[in-house]
């Protein structure tokens, strides 16, 4: 799986297939300060992924 970490400016590859939640668990990131997406579709931490699919996980920015 090819993975575009638009916070790092970095593109990882990991070999994964599973829930989004389960992906977001392993690197470590919180699900709910991300956006994640495959083929321009956002993504629900219960979709599931594919070790073929590139995704891009993309930071939530919030303020006041």
């Amino acid at each position: 799986m090819k993975i575009q970490l638009e916070k790092d400016n970095r593109t990882i590859e990991k070999k994964y297939s599973g829930k989004v939640s389960n992906l977001l668990k392993e690197l470590d990131i919180n699900p709910v300060t991300v956006i994640v997406l495959r083929d321009q579709e956002i993504l629900t931490t219960q979709d599931s992924l594919r070790d073929s699919d590139e995704v891009i996980i993309l930071s939530v920015i919030s303020g006041g």
